[in-house]
């Protein structure tokens, strides 16, 4: 299949937000739409590839998910125990997890949409299901629902890119491997996209455009970049997922068009992940399951021997994704996850099975430490303190508040700290002693899914946003990873996949609305003018696109959908042609004025005279009509 030389819509980046970007766009009417990808096929998917495939949305509880999910009979519904979660809960959750610092009319559309894109999602072909592995705990015979993540897509992220390309076919987007963007080209006059120029399998070609929507994801997997934004260490980081999301689109889109940069540029998504997973990127057969998020059931040790992690600050939903920045800031960029005969069975199987980590096992505690030794630990001593320590002040509290209940679906209360003892370093729920062999540990250090720094979008649409004029670029939209102003520092789980699908529906939608516009244009190149002068001029004017309030006011010179009014200025009411015909109102439909009916004729002057003629009265574009 023959690159295009041209698209209505071109999406840059093929993962979960470029998918849900390319199929709003054809499904809103886009004729042509297109995906890129720099990887090459076998890398399908991006970071969504690798993901769990959890999405975050509000929802009326377990009847309300229901209609959408395959894993669900009757028997099994009337066992579950699920909250609803509200407008209110889940955008409490992101000003939590964020300090309050996320873009509020950002988060404002991913709660309100977020159950509407997961339906659509589903009525697109995605297969969901509920997350009974990941997200329930069996309590006293009912599977109890925590942390307000209940879904999940049928086979994790393989199972989503399989899904979205299926749609994507039975829609005719054209989906190109091994293809780069490398420059936006845009119009002189009024800034707006016009091509892009891409390298497919080593050659540049320039690729006509009516709109595009960047999805090619963050820098994570640019080690120069993160140590630039993210720190000291970052550049030692193992990648998650993709070793294609290298932030090159961010470079292009600041240097081409000025992109406004926004939100948490020295933040990301990190999560503690096996030590001996691979360095570069992730593992497309074991993709997810490196990812070692048992800690909350035990404690976390450094290789000082020394606990250095609140490890039951919160359910793991909420503390997953900036855990592993902890375990970065450890000597030697590492740690122990630690547990006793009471937690192990609790712990994940496709994360903790001998076949996918290294397990460290023990009848006691000091040969536990003995045998962490020969894996980096440099104080066995201090690590078997370190142990003791930490069970004194779990007897302490057990001692002075007796009757606790050991739950981990809930935040349970159990903690080291009393009045009697006080841990510097506190467990504040879950915390159970670390006495009864036989014991097992791992090795974890931190491995980073995916940058929170982006561009700067306008929530309705996904917008980009010029630094310069602090307007929309037009024609260009941002989505999936490189939409900044959402997380900081943290994001509540589940809620990064979602943001993909509901602001790339959105992108999708605008981008297809802009490139019909353009569409319309395509075929007026310049208007001549017959002001009855010896040379007729030609005005030839470009679509300008201009804001007022909740309104976009796409400018044309003839008059469409929206429309315009063309006035000469100065003083135009006195030049201005009434009544024209057709009238021209908010309602019109698609007429062609000529222009001299728009702009008078300039008068000549007396014969006798040797001044030259005046120019035409310079024009203004006033809309009258609205997308």
């Amino acid at each position: 299949m023959a690159l295009p030389s041209e698209c209505d819509v071109l999406v840059i980046g093929g993962g979960n937000a470029g998918f849900c970007a390319a199929t709003s766009a054809a499904q809103s009417g886009a004729n042509r739409v297109v995906i890129i990808d720099k990887c090459p096929e076998e890398w399908a998917g991006g970071n969504s590839y690798f993901t769990a495939g959890a999405m975050r949305t509000v929802h009326g509880g377990v009847e309300d998910l229901l209609p959408i999910v395959n894993n669900v009979d009757a028997a099994t519904a009337q066992k579950i125990d699920m909250s609803p979660y509200t407008v209110a809960d889940f955008t409490g959750d992101m000003n939590r997890v964020t300090g309050r610092r996320t873009n509020r009319e950002l988060c404002h559309t991913l709660v309100n949409e977020s159950n509407s894109a997961i339906k659509w999602l589903a009525s697109n072909g995605v297969r969901f299901q509920l997350s009974f592995n990941r997200q329930a705990y069996e309590v006293n015979g009912r599977l109890k629902f925590w942390g307000g993540l209940a879904l999940k897509t049928q086979d994790g992220g393989k199972g989503l890119i399989q899904d979205h390309l299926q749609a994507a076919r039975k829609l005719g987007i054209q989906i190109f491997f091994s293809t780069a963007a490398q420059k936006l080209v845009t119009d002189p006059v009024n800034g707006a996209v016009t091509s892009v120029v891409v390298s497919h399998h080593g050659r540049d070609q320039a690729i006509r455009v009516g709109a595009v929507i960047l999805a090619a994801g963050g820098f994570e997997a640019n080690p120069r970049m993160r140590a630039q934004y993210l720190g000291p260490h970052w550049d030692v980081a193992l990648v998650r997922g993709t070793p294609y999301n290298s932030g090159d689109a961010f470079d292009m889109a600041i240097r081409d068009v000025s992109a406004k940069q926004a939100g948490n540029w020295s933040g990301c998504h990190c999560v503690a992940w096996d030590a001996n997973a691979p360095a570069d990127t992730g593992d497309r057969e074991i993709s997810n399951e490196f990812t070692k998020s048992g800690y909350p059931l035990g404690i976390m040790i450094n290789r000082q021997g020394n606990r250095f992690v609140d490890e039951g600050s919160d359910l793991r939903n909420y503390t997953y994704a900036m855990i592993g920045r902890q375990i970065l800031n450890q000597p030697g960029h590492m740690a122990f996850q630690i547990w006793d005969s009471r937690t192990i069975p609790w712990l994940r199987t496709e994360e903790y099975r001998p076949e996918v980590v290294q397990h460290i096992s023990a009848a006691t505690i000091s040969e536990l430490a003995q045998k962490c030794a020969e894996y980096d630990l440099e104080d066995a001593q201090r690590f078997e303190q370190t142990i003791q320590e930490y069970n004194r002040a779990v007897y302490e509290r057990q001692r002075r508040q007796p009757g606790g209940k050991w739950d981990p679906a809930v935040k349970d209360g159990l903690s080291t700290q009393s009045e009697g003892l006080e841990l510097a370093v506190p467990k504040s729920n879950w915390a159970l002693p670390i006495d009864q062999g036989p014991f097992l540990a791992v090795r974890v250090t931190a491995g980073i899914t995916f940058t929170f720094g982006g561009l700067a979008v306008r929530p309705e649409t996904a917008a980009v946003v010029s630094s310069t004029t602090n307007q929309e670029v037009p024609g260009l939209y941002c989505v999936g990873e490189m939409l900044g102003g959402l997380f900081y520092d943290n994001y509540p789980g589940g809620s990064g996949l979602t943001s993909g699908a509901v602001f790339g529906r959105r992108a999708g939608r605008a981008a297809a609305a802009a490139a019909k516009v353009k569409a319309r244009l395509a075929n007026m190149h310049s208007i001549q003018c017959n002001d009855n002068r010896t040379n007729p001029n030609n005005y030839p004017y470009t679509p300008q696109k201009y804001e007022h309030v909740n309104s976009t006011y796409y400018l044309l010179l003839l008059p469409a959908q929206p429309l315009i009014q063309v006035v000469p200025t100065p003083n135009p009411q006195s030049h201005l042609p009434s009544p024209l015909s057709p009238p021209l109102t908010p309602k019109s439909s698609l007429h062609t004025y000529r222009i001299h009916d728009l702009i008078p004729p300039v008068p000549h002057p007396p014969p006798s005279s040797t001044q030259s003629p005046p120019s035409p009265a310079p024009c203004t574009l006033q809309a009258i009509g609205t997308n």
